[in-house]
């Protein structure tokens, strides 16, 4: 990871105006910046009570510093340039270098100060969403304090009351900073190390954008039509895979910051849903599911023992959401004859295409012209073929003999003989049974 000390010091020499003194700024600690787009392991934490860290899908968790018994981070809001998936990258808003921004960990009990510094070309805030906390540390910018303006620095202070899943983001022209990416996840471990405790512990965010065909800054007044629906920031294929041990105890945690509800499905698997909102489901309330649907603003967990080995599809089931940048006014031409048309069209427009007159299956494994920095629908392969798929999708690779701590991707799943959906022939099956003859006894 890069540290950027000496870059921001210059920056914060020229601050006429700061919320903490100059001589305060030069006792900040580092702002650490993202290490790159793909999943970092996860780090043990060097200091402070000790915990079991996330994994966060293509993002990383912040370092701290210990000040006396405050745990300390430095958090900057900026411009980033975050890719999406190889082939496209947009401009977003985000902390440290990266949007979404860090994800900090933290211990319940932990008294954490957050350094937050506003490099954005306007005034911004952070919202602990979720956390409860004096009512003047909360975030809201002109209720609960100032705004906080471009290049000053301000201080949140407040002790982790409880552990869970919980999310900061900004609360100040929201529309615009959270269509810009401005968020994060923040994550509080219980006290005890051993309670809750699972093999392998997943996190990621939702958000979406509206970035036009070889644009790459999001349409931040956009309130229902997003065309590109992601998880960290990225879409399938540019996420990452959850890499599971078989037998492991496996927990999935993710928060909605989109402006839609997200039906959460994972294949393969009856899962127990263990956090919400509030915090943790005790083991008696908790209710078996395949699909979880996490409304606006909201965050869930969900666990379950990895027991069948494959490679399991894991997306939202809204279909729109795992598509890509599309259209939203696109006729349906399933069934409509194109020759004539297509004929005269590709004596205008060369490189035309016809599609849809069957679907829009085709759109997985033709390649099309597109403009620069543009994803196509419905893109990535697997072992058999097109996925069809894009935007908030991947899959969980339940694997025997990974090691502990090992989150490369084991490739594809290597089905066993006999195991795999075959096509029909004479000679694949056995004649059905005949039924009996009936007989007559008259």
């Amino acid at each position: 990871m890069l540290s950027r000390r000496t870059l921001f010091a210059a920056a914060a020499s020229g601050i006429a105006a700061t919320a903490v003194s100059r001589t305060a700024l030069a006792n900040l600690p580092d702002p650490v910046y993202s290490p790159g787009p793909k999943t970092a392991p996860p780090p043990q934490p060097s200091s402070g009570r000790p915990f079991n860290p996330v994994v966060t899908l293509n993002g990383w968790s912040a370092p701290w510093r210990m000040n006396g018994d405050w745990k300390e981070f430095h958090l900057v809001a900026e411009p980033v340039v975050r890719e999406l998936a190889p082939g496209m990258k947009a401009n977003l808003w985000g902390y440290n270098g990266s949007s979404p921004g860090p994800t900090i960990e933290a211990v319940e009990g932990d008294k954490v100060r957050l350094f937050v510094t506003n490099k954005l070309p306007e005034h911004t805030t952070i919202h602990w969403h979720g956390q409860l906390l004096p009512s003047g540390m909360d975030g809201v910018g002109g209720l609960s304090q100032p705004h906080i303006k471009p290049g000053e620095t301000y201080v949140y202070e407040f002790q982790l009351r409880k552990s869970g899943t919980f999310m900061y983001h900004p609360h100040a022209d929201e529309m615009v900073q959270m269509a810009m990416g401005l968020m994060g996840m923040f994550i509080v471990h219980p006290r005890d190390p051993n309670q809750y405790r699972v093999d392998r512990d997943f996190v990621f965010l939702m958000s979406a954008y509206d970035i036009d065909p070889g644009a790459a800054t999001p349409k931040v007044a956009e309130m229902l039509n997003f065309n590109l629906w992601t998880w960290n920031s990225r879409v399938f294929p540019g996420i990452d895979s959850l890499p599971v041990r078989l037998g492991d105890r496996v927990r999935i945690r993710f928060g909605n910051l989109t402006m839609t509800n997200h039906p959460i499905h994972l294949h393969g698997y009856h899962f127990s849903v263990t956090g919400t909102d509030g915090g943790w489901v005790p083991p008696s309330a908790r209710w078996p599911e395949v699909t979880i649907d996490a409304p606006v603003g909201a965050m869930r967990a969900f666990e379950f023992d990895a027991d069948a080995p494959g490679d399991w599809a894991f997306h939202c089931h809204k279909s729109h959401h795992t598509m890509n940048a599309m259209g939203h006014d696109v006729p349906t031409m399933i069934g409509v004859d194109h020759r004539g048309m297509t004929k005269r069209l590709v004596s205008l427009i060369p490189d035309y295409m016809t599609m849809g007159e069957r679907g829009m299956a085709d759109m997985g494994e033709m390649e099309m012209p597109l403009p620069d920095n543009t994803l196509p629908m419905m893109s990535g392969s697997g072992p058999f073929g097109p996925l069809e798929m894009g935007g908030m999708f991947t899959v969980v690779k339940v694997r025997e003999g990974l090691a502990r701590g090992d989150y490369r991707d084991p490739g594809w799943y290597r089905n066993p003989p006999g195991t795999v959906a075959y096509k029909l022939n004479a000679s694949s099956i056995n004649a059905a049974p005949q039924p009996p003859k009936p007989t007559h006894n008259h």
